[in-house]
């Protein structure tokens, strides 16, 4: 297969921007021509590379290509700046990271890059356990999650573990939790989650107390407000070690479990190929998950 760079940068703009028309006035060049060089990739590689709908998206063939159209782009960009480091511009890096981590240890390690790297961040915020469909489907470089599988065409290494611990405000503890077998109490109390991705709760429940039921529960797509919530009564919830020990040191919450900790292991998985502002990145994360995880 023969691919061309004009056509690769064709398909990936169809899909960031959704129809013909759109790719065409960001390529500055005709929709007619934008057609030409989709049919043309779509005939090299002898497959169906776009669903027609709307907005276009790729199939899987597509996805295949879209990775492959990020990274030749990402790879010429390296090159050019090697070139000419004097009008070097700034590199945008799309990584997915979960909200937990946003909340807590990577925005730290993101600050820790000097500015000279002149690099840009495109944050994602998706769920631990699915954020590889998005670095599966090419359109971000890295991601922060919970599957060690690699995707492929990429590399996976372990960053460490991240602490839950089982918290809830005092009032509500004493409310639903006092004085009952904690699995009998557990199956009636509410608790939260972040949304609907988020088993972490739930897997606890199963796991450790053999909760079955489902009891009531309330739905916070908000780190910060996730806490919150729960120093409010309003229900309990499995929250960062880091954002969970200032809590109860201030005495608005209590682990109610003690030995009911969950370890939540986190993997970085990024794109195989040699790319510095990349490696910057990669760099900067697993330097400041080796000090805050576990």
């Amino acid at each position: 297969m023969d691919f061309h760079s004009d056509q690769l940068r064709a398909f990936a703009a169809v899909i960031d921007c959704g129809t013909f028309e759109l790719a065409a006035q960001q390529l500055n060049i005709t929709s007619s021509a934008v057609s030409q060089r989709i049919k043309a990739l779509e005939s090299a590689v002898g497959r169906v590379l776009l669903r027609r709908s709307k907005p276009l998206r790729p199939t899987d063939s597509g996805q295949v290509i879209l990775r492959l159209a990020r990274q030749t782009a990402a790879i010429q960009k390296d090159a050019i700046q090697a070139l000419d480091p004097d009008r070097a511009e700034y590199t945008s890096v799309a990584v997915v990271i979960n909200a937990d981590s946003l909340s807590t240890w990577a925005l730290p390690a993101l600050a820790s890059i000097p500015p000279e790297a002149r690099i840009c961040f495109d944050i994602r915020r998706e769920d631990e356990a699915h954020s590889t469909r998005l670095l599966r489907e090419g359109n971000v470089m890295a991601v922060i999650t919970s599957d060690p599988e690699p995707v492929q065409g990429c590399v996976v290494s372990l960053l460490g573990k991240m602490r839950y611990l089982p918290l809830a405000a005092p009032a509500f503890a004493q409310r639903w939790l006092d004085g009952r077998q904690l699995s009998d109490a557990l199956s009636a109390a509410p608790h939260l989650v972040f949304d609907q991705k988020d088993e972490l709760q739930g897997t606890y429940l199963r796991e450790r107390h053999g909760v079955v039921t489902n009891p009531p529960q309330h739905v916070i797509p908000s780190a910060t407000d996730f806490t919150r919530a729960i120093v409010a009564g309003l229900g309990w919830g499995l929250v960062p070690e880091d954002l969970g020990r200032a809590e109860i040191a201030n005495g608005s919450l209590l682990n109610f479990d003690e030995a009911g900790a969950v370890d939540v292991p986190l993997y970085w998985q990024q794109w195989s190929l040699s790319s510095a502002p990349l490696t910057v990145v990669a760099d900067a994360i697993a330097a400041t998950a080796a000090k805050r995880l576990r």
